[in-house]
């Protein structure tokens, strides 16, 4: 749509839809196979007692996600590029290598994720499989040299791919309606392995690396379509962000549920494993849902390695004002998944600790967007309110008290 078309359809639903699409591609970092890894363990060991933290990550990367589409569109900047201005010169190339190693731990684990959907469902070798991923992801990431709305559809249309898959998953396994509310609302740990697993379900929910893709893209639309569309454009990126973090919701709750219903207290289902759930759901719930299984997995792994990829590329861009093919971007981010692959690695035990290691970088995202979200003079209009700031910081000292907690029982 050209800028002089725009007045005529400003208030159409069909030019608002045209700023859908940011959200859906933040929200696959939310269902990357790290996430699976976490929530099977986590049912699995625990049954449906962790689900509140599954609820509660959600809500906490919703609030995320709106501030980092919020400020993309208010300031015309990305966090990223916010960061390499406003930090101190010392400071750029130490915060930007710390969020350049959390991309590529997201990265390890979405690509190993896509190689092993490879492995599970056609029999492939894990290399063979992180071969395939490692030319399909690279065909894919060539929509965004022609057109990102185009590589914004195909990403949603996996997230929704995935989503359906999990309704026939439920249907299958039955979990138990009162565990499962009981479970989403009541808090609760055991020991501290289940604080641990609650560390990595957060660190596999509210992703660092998203955060700071979520406001480029938001930016990149501004840039597109122009600053005084803007309010149009935060009232349909509230919608975006809604519609897509329900849908991101929903798998996680349903992966932990169906792992809390097939594989809890089951003598035949080892704790944990993505391997062995695969294997278990064929006696306990047939050939088909291991397959569908499989599927959702490998969908979920290549979305979620393009997504990583695009991050990496825009922090680069943002906090140092250099970019690099994202041929070779992928190369380099794909390399520690190949060594990891051909050292013969535990791939559910990696997947787990690298989410682990994602929830230590959330705050380092997070505290300078709510204080640049906070900022009247950057944000115009669209400055927090109080009670947002307050929900800001209630999720930076959660984030810090866990892991503080993960370091001292270490």
């Amino acid at each position: 749509m050209f800028q002089h078309d725009l007045p005529k359809a400003r208030s159409s639903k069909r030019y608002r839809a045209l700023f859908l699409g940011p959200a859906f591609v933040a929200a696959i970092g939310y269902i990357d196979p790290g996430n699976y890894a976490t929530n099977i363990q986590a049912g699995a060991d625990y049954g449906y007692m962790l689900l509140w933290v599954v609820v509660w990550a959600n809500l906490m990367a919703a609030l995320i996600q709106l501030l980092s589409a919020k400020l993309g569109l208010a300031s015309n900047e990305s966090l990223a590029s916010l960061l390499g201005k406003r930090l101190p010169r010392w400071a750029v190339y130490p915060y930007w290598i710390q969020a350049e190693i959390l991309a590529m731990a997201t990265d390890i684990a979405e690509f190993i994720g896509a190689a092993l959907g490879f492995k599970l469902l056609f029999g492939f070798t894990l290399m063979e499989g992180a071969v395939i991923t490692a030319i399909i992801s690279w065909a894919v990431l060539s929509l965004e040299t022609r057109n990102l709305k185009t590589l914004q559809m195909v990403i949603g249309a996996m997230l929704l791919s995935v989503a359906f898959i999990y309704v026939i998953e439920l249907i299958f396994s039955h979990p138990h309606p009162v565990s499962v509310f009981e479970g989403a609302l009541i808090p609760g740990f055991s020991d501290r392995d289940s604080v641990f697993l609650a560390a990595g379900i957060l660190g596999a929910t509210v992703m660092p690396h998203v955060i700071y893709l979520h406001s480029a893209l938001s930016k990149a639309d501004l840039v597109k379509y122009g600053k005084i569309h803007r309010k149009t454009m935060f009232r349909s990126t509230k919608w975006d962000v809604a519609l897509a973090m329900t849908i991101a919701g929903f798998v996680n709750l349903s992966m932990l549920a169906m792992a809390a219903a097939v594989f809890y207290g089951d003598p035949r289902a080892d704790s944990g494993s993505i391997e062995t759930a695969y294997e278990t759901l064929t006696p306990l719930l047939g050939q088909l849902a291991a397959q569908i299984f499989g599927a959702s997995l490998l969908i979920a792994g290549l979305a979620s390695t393009i997504v990583g990829t695009l991050a990496g590329q825009e922090i680069m861009s943002g906090f140092v004002r250099f970019r690099i093919p994202l041929a070779l971007r992928r190369l380099i981010t794909m390399a520690p998944s190949f060594v990891i692959i051909a050292m013969g690695l535990n791939v559910t035990e990696v997947l787990v600790f690298s989410q682990v290691v994602l929830s230590f970088g959330i705050a380092l995202a997070l505290v300078p967007l709510i204080l640049f979200t906070s900022d009247r003079k950057l944000m115009r209009g669209y400055v927090n309110p109080t009670w947002v700031n307050w929900l800001g910081w209630t999720t930076v000292v959660i984030v810090v008290s866990l892991n503080g907690y993960l370091l001292i029982t270490s």
